[in-house]
């Protein structure tokens, strides 16, 4: 049995998940999406990951980034560290890709600020 607390709004439901097998059973819930939540979060976690990373501007020499989708929770350590070896070049705008289809997952890094 595992104890969650919905973060798909400001409820905060608290989740009781069960697997016994291939079946989930999820209580707790006040919506469908608690329920697709904690199946979610139990058999393949994702996170938006925010970070900074160099830039070639002295003024401004870290850059804010997030990825498009959630990404695969295992996978984010990974995903940080080729990241912090990467430079942007300015200048960049909001929304300005920094790496399109992370390893053809889909997924991409794009800058959260203009600089």
């Amino acid at each position: 049995m595992s104890e969650l607390i919905c973060i798909c709004c400001p409820q905060g439901c608290h989740l009781s998940v069960k697997k016994s097998g291939r079946q989930i059973n999820v209580s707790g819930n006040s919506c469908p999406r608690g329920k697709n939540y904690a199946i979610q979060e139990l058999t393949d976690p994702r996170r938006i990951v925010t970070a900074v990373i160099p830039s070639d501007d002295p003024r401004n020499p870290f850059i804010a980034v997030k990825t498009t989708e959630p990404f695969p929770k295992d996978a984010i350590p990974h995903l940080l560290n080729r990241l912090y070896r990467k430079i942007i070049k300015t200048p960049v705008k909001n929304g300005d890709i920094v790496w399109k289809n992370i390893d053809n997952s889909g997924i991409s890094v794009i800058v959260t600020e203009n600089i």
